[in-house]
């Protein structure tokens, strides 16, 4: 017998509707006690919203309301669930809470109605995670990859990376328990071979930086003298006004910071601090602020003012060297063009050049194009999550070192240990194997109410 557990799922805030969410054996008995419908009688039918009013312990009206019962095992928990949609606000569906805990519910845990879906099997460990991450996601690309998980493609992913290494162990472990009916070579024919073709899936799949790209965004840094134009492209990529753009250099003075999609991909664009030597201590902070915004990004944008003779400060930024990808844009063109691409090819021939004018709006069109080569499509990645990457390259590690220990002859039995936490490490991605810890960590982040 499961206690019955009552939340809030709504996010707090005012809002036209707010959602309370009863789960576990005497949801329904609880529900028909403070829910009372229109021309309606229990037994209510399954998945029928009803219109009615919510009665404190006096018959009170706390608040007009719509209530459902979803019966198990088709609910979202598999157990009984009942809803009751009140007013939006804090204090309408906080009343009715507290209600159906005077009723003999308890409040629910942070993520327990997602835990109990996840311990009565209808989603896997992946797919309760996706659930956060379709929550907080924060571009339509990472709520492509968030609900892809959620439906159950990356658990596939694993399942069948899981099925193939159980067949691998099988006839491993058939020699070392019957060597005299099933000899070494037996045994190891294909071995070595699904190994190989094993690892190289994992490491294909274990992509973190084109995971968190999708997750969080691309980070592009825009830097250059002062006054090259950094501000104008700044604004002209948001699309809207946010940086001051004037013509005294050294105007911007910290890193700014604004964003926009690029195929459904969020896109971090940071302004940076003209990079210039300055006896001006402000503006020095501001210089060493955006080296460390290049440091942190995963592509830069080079600005250099076109319309003026090429300086030694000039030639000096062309030359630096970049901790991340980096193009050349040559900027206000429409002014003259003292300095040509063909000079800066010259210069540093391994970097993309390109012409534009910030000010005008030309040529951004080719600067996009050169982002889209950092983005990553949310079908293209097995594994978009830190914990899930981080345990499939333990997993990773442990295949490899039975590969390595094959090949030179070491005892079968290591392999067998190696290719068994192998397989116990990537059961807990999709938590075939799992313990309390574990969950109690994964679900302590989520909301109260999911």
């Amino acid at each position: 017998m499961t206690d019955t557990i009552a939340g809030v799922a709504t996010a707090a805030g005012e809002g036209g509707v707010a959602i309370v969410r009863l789960s576990g054996d005497e949801a329904v008995a609880i529900f028909e006690h403070a829910f009372h419908p229109h021309k309606r009688k229990p037994p209510f039918e399954s998945h029928r919203l009803m219109y009615g009013h919510v009665l404190d312990a006096q018959g009170e009206a706390i608040d007009e309301a719509m209530g459902v019962v979803m019966l198990a095992p088709n609910s979202y928990t598999r157990e009984d669930v009942c809803e009751i949609h009140t007013h939006g606000g804090s204090v309408a569906a906080g009343l009715v809470v507290r209600r159906l805990i005077e009723l003999g519910a308890r409040p629910a845990e942070a993520g327990e109605f997602t835990r109990r879906a996840f311990m009565n099997g209808r989603i896997d460990l992946m797919q309760a995670e996706a659930v956060m991450g379709v929550i907080g996601a924060q571009s339509a690309a990472a709520l492509r990859a968030e609900q892809r998980q959620l439906s159950g493609g990356q658990s596939q992913f694993i399942r069948e990376a899981q099925k193939e290494l159980t067949g691998l162990l099988a006839g491993l472990e058939a020699h070392i328990d019957y060597p005299d009916e099933i000899d070494e070579d037996e045994a190891l024919e294909g071995l070595n071979d699904g190994l190989d073709r094993l690892i190289a899936r994992l490491e294909k799949a274990i992509d973190e930086r084109g995971a968190r790209i999708v997750r969080e965004g691309l980070h592009v840094a825009l830097c250059g003298r002062p006054n090259a134009g950094k501000s104008t492209l700044f604004n002209a990529l948001l699309g809207e006004e946010r940086a001051i753009v004037t013509d005294i250099p050294g105007t911007t003075r910290d890193v700014l910071e604004g964003s926009f999609a690029l195929d459904g991909v969020r896109v971090i664009l940071q302004d940076t601090a003209g990079l210039r030597e300055s006896g001006d201590a402000v503006e020095q902070i501001g210089v060493e602020r955006a080296k460390a915004a290049l440091e942190k990004a995963d592509a830069a944008l080079l600005l250099v003012d076109a319309s003026t003779a090429m300086t030694e400060e000039e030639r000096e930024l062309l030359l630096m060297e970049t901790p991340c990808p980096c193009a050349v844009l040559l900027n206000k063109e429409d002014a003259g063009d003292c300095i040509t691409a063909d000079m800066v090819q010259t210069l540093c021939p391994e970097r993309p050049v390109f012409g534009l004018s910030a000010k005008n709006g030309e040529g951004l069109e080719p600067v996009r194009q050169y982002l889209r080569a950092y983005l990553r499509k949310p079908q293209e990645l097995m594994l978009t999550h830190e914990r899930h990457m981080s345990v499939a390259r333990q997993a990773l590690e442990r295949l490899k070192q039975a590969y390595t220990g094959l090949r030179y002859d070491q005892p079968l039995d290591l392999a067998a240990v190696d290719l068994h936490e192998a397989l116990y490490l990537l059961g807990r991605i999709t938590g075939d194997s799992v313990d309390e810890q574990l969950l109690d960590d994964i679900f302590s982040r989520f909301c109260v109410g999911k």
